[in-house]
């Protein structure tokens, strides 16, 4: 069994006329052969979160068994002293491994979004097998686009000895700087929220990942890069973070020899799901 907990929204039936849906760790019984997708959520959230993660996909379950997996020391998987990408990644690889989940001969479809895309890039990169397709939603993966001007200044900030968060403040104080200083809602500070919030502020740095390139391209896995165009952005999270964050949409399009999808907003699956689950339905076939 695996060790992180998996949502798993799978809505087929009731589409068909049957029973109600099931939002459970134990999956129901295969309505048809579509094959499955798990989903890999980032930072401040977890799996089934309306705020951040992956709750207006629920329409895709209509099709297919969606899993939404919650990463260590989010939503109702177990603590961990610092969430690291290559845990991560282990147990994406385990969750496609579980017999449990029914993700059958051929794996199934892997999503990632932010910090979640880089555990999907290298667990994918470890056991392409088990992966069908590869959607990666605003990935945060720096390392792979250190050579653009806008990606190298900010691992320069960051590698330089930016400042880290101060001694004393509270995952509270955190989120309402991380949004609300920016520009943006807070989301309601609740204790499934807030130790989010603090698994968040103790991750292992995004910038120390490596990622797998040549093994994923030789892996010929479809890709899909989904990125918001951010000009409704505050400007200082459009500056700071969106301007990188689209350098590495890009760069991994081409890299990776994908597509790139660009909706508008700065949050794609959250402000326009429709536009994002459409387009997952279309590349998933």
């Amino acid at each position: 069994m695996a060790a992180v907990h998996v949502t798993v929204w799978d809505d087929r039936d009731r589409v068909g006329g049957g029973r109600a849906p099931t939002a459970s760790r134990v999956p129901a019984p295969p309505a048809a052969a579509a094959a499955p997708a798990l989903f890999v959520h980032n930072i401040f959230t977890w799996g089934s979160d309306s705020a951040y993660g992956f709750a207006g996909q629920r329409p895709l379950a209509d099709s297919r068994r969606l899993l939404l997996m919650d990463r260590r020391g989010y939503g109702d998987s177990p603590d961990i002293a610092r969430s690291d990408f290559d845990v991560d990644a282990e147990d994406v690889v385990e969750v496609l491994g579980d017999g449990a989940f029914a993700v059958g001969l051929g794996g199934a479809h892997l999503v990632g979004h932010g910090n979640g895309a880089v555990a999907a890039l290298i667990a994918a990169a470890r056991r392409p097998d088990l992966v069908r397709s590869l959607a990666l939603i605003q990935p945060s993966a720096f390392t792979a686009a250190a050579h653009h001007p806008v990606v190298a200044d900010l691992l320069d900030r960051v590698r330089d000895g930016a400042p880290g968060i101060p001694d004393g403040v509270t995952p509270e104080q955190y989120l309402r700087a991380s949004t609300e200083g920016l520009g943006m809602a807070v989301p309601e500070p609740t204790s499934r929220r807030l130790r989010a919030v603090a698994t968040s502020m103790r991750e292992r740095p995004i910038w120390e990942a490596e990622i797998p390139l040549e093994v994923i391209r030789g892996a010929a896995l479809p890709i899909l890069v989904i990125c918001g165009t951010w000009e409704r952005a505050p400007a200082a999270y459009r500056e700071h973070v969106g301007l990188p964050l689209m350098a590495v949409a890009e760069s991994l399009t081409d890299s990776l020899g994908g597509r790139l999808l660009r909706v508008p907003g700065y949050y794609p699956h959250t402000q326009e799901p429709a536009a994002v689950n459409a387009a997952l339905r279309e590349f998933w076939g």
